[in-house]
């Protein structure tokens, strides 16, 4: 039997105007599932065999009536060269095609939305210092820097759903899924639990006993794998061709989150919070100051008395929590706040308490955000038309908004620390926002020229954020030096002084 072959070759960046026309989407299979980590972070790239008929026409951005009309595109500047076909050998394509053909590209938009996130990474750590404006905001209140984290989470949704579009076998993905969170969990406890001492120590090593078990990247493991189990095991057989339908197959998904955040709610605003106290050690010479801190409320969220922070310390313990609380910029902590400063003379005994920003409870609210970006991926993966998804994502993102600036005017304040529902609410929202317009950008208009950069960093997270956020190259370039260590190249052009 003669066997159609189809060749669909896209020109990088051009883009029809109409909104209905058909983008080509990537699609993750199991072994790219790293990729969505970084949704966190772990970025690989894969070419996936389109499987159905719809996939095929989404890969087919347009059909030309004229072989010489083609040839034309592709020899004024490198744009789509293909054989002529009718929509009907479209859909008759699948059964033909080898797999090497069958292709889809990648969903730029995440990339760069990725990318984008870690340049914000990049930006608050190196000048956030110097702008507390846009440091992390101390307690209560919202800054560019809490923007980060949740950003990350949301990818990471978008991406499993991605991942996990057509699935062979859940218990092999499941296996695959829990393997690569215990590789997150085991880097994340490396980079973060307190081996490396700075870039102005060369020294490394840590105490088990004194090991920070939590971090960004134990935060992002575990709403990955709670994510992912969703994806895999809790979604329907229904058919998805609106809104409500889209509900009903996901509904199982839904619950989980309803579930997660009222068990949350029950537990920040139930839990009594007893009298507590911690020690910070002294000097050589003398023995351990002792603290003590006056609780004995219910449902405080302020820094000394909140139930996130009591489960930590009766979980994992003081000696295990983050040493540099961000409540020590807070006005109560800090002459100098929003920035960090000597303690004021009245100062509260709880300002120098560890507090962990990536708590257990708090990360409850993580994982709503993780299967918040779930959602936003089902819209890819269900809706071809470019005005179904961004009308959806839009109507999503501005719900969310609201919903949270309501919760903040009714008592619920946005706290990141305590990762708030409202916080929740604001941050998913404005994920969807962001990532709405990248795509509308990206994919929709065709300017990737301009966001090539985005893009790349968007595609390398994880070794950027391993490299930079985390300290590691300083480290390495600080351990080369002449005479002592204080005669390197990073002192010379003023970091780590």
């Amino acid at each position: 039997m003669h066997k159609r072959m189809v060749l669909v070759m896209i020109r990088a960046g051009r883009r029809q105007g109409d909104m209905a026309v058909y983008e080509p989407i990537k699609r993750y299979d199991h072994d790219d599932e790293e990729r969505g980590m970084t949704d966190p972070m772990m970025m690989k790239k894969n070419n996936i065999s389109i499987d159905h008929d719809e996939d095929v026409e989404m890969a087919i951005h347009h059909i030309s009536k004229s072989t010489s009309a083609s040839s034309a595109a592709a020899a004024s500047g490198g744009a789509a060269a293909y054989k002529n076909v009718s929509h009907e050998e479209a859909a008759a394509a699948p059964a033909s095609l080898p797999s090497k053909l069958r292709q889809q590209q990648r969903l730029v938009s995440l990339d760069v939305f990725r990318g984008f996130t870690v340049a914000i990474m990049i930006l608050v750590d190196d000048v956030g210092g110097i702008l507390p404006a846009i440091n992390h905001s101390p307690w209560n209140g919202l800054t560019l820097a809490d923007l980060v984290m949740p950003f990350f989470l949301f990818m990471v949704g978008v991406s499993l759903s991605l991942t996990y579009k057509k699935m062979s076998c859940g218990t092999v993905a499941t296996r695959k899924t829990v393997l690569r969170t215990l590789k997150l969990l085991a880097l994340g406890l490396f980079l973060q639990g307190g081996y490396f001492h700075g870039i102005k120590d060369l020294t490394f090593g840590v105490d088990i006993e004194q090991m920070r078990w939590m971090g960004i990247l134990q935060r992002i493991a575990i709403a990955y794998f709670v994510a992912a189990l969703c994806e895999i095991w809790l979604k329907g057989d229904d058919n998805v061709n609106s809104g409500r339908s889209l509900l009903r197959k996901y509904r199982f998904q839904w619950s989980a989150a309803l579930i997660i955040t009222v068990l949350y709610l029950s537990l920040l605003y139930g839990l009594h919070v007893p009298d507590w106290e911690y020690q910070i050690p002294g000097d050589s010479s003398s023995a351990p100051k002792t603290f003590s801190v006056k609780c004995g409320v219910r449902g405080d969220t302020g820094p000394a008395c909140n139930a996130v922070g009591m489960i930590d310390r009766k979980i994992l313990g003081l000696r295990h929590l983050y040493r540099r609380p961000i409540y020590a910029r807070t006005e109560q902590c800090s002459i100098n706040s929003p920035d960090n400063g000597p303690l004021p003379a009245d100062a509260p005994s709880w300002c120098q308490a560890p507090f962990d920003p990536e708590g257990l409870l708090s990360s409850m609210m993580a994982i709503v955000t993780c299967l918040v970006g779930l959602h936003y991926g089902h819209i890819i993966v269900h809706f071809k038309s470019h005005r179904d998804r961004i009308l959806r994502w839009s109507i999503s993102s501005s719900s969310l908004i609201i919903l949270g600036l309501a919760l903040d005017l009714l008592g619920m304040h946005i706290n990141k620390p305590l990762y708030t529902f409202s916080y929740m609410c604001i941050t998913a929202g404005s994920a969807g926002i962001l990532f709405t317009a990248i795509y509308l950008m990206v994919d929709v208009c065709g300017y990737r020229r301009p966001t090539i950069v985005m893009e790349w960093m968007g595609m390398h997270a994880l070794m950027i954020f391993v490299l930079v956020a985390c300290n590691l190259l300083p480290v390495i370039i600080h351990g080369f030096y002449w005479g002592k260590p204080q005669n390197n190249i990073l002192s010379l052009i003023g970091i780590g002084k």
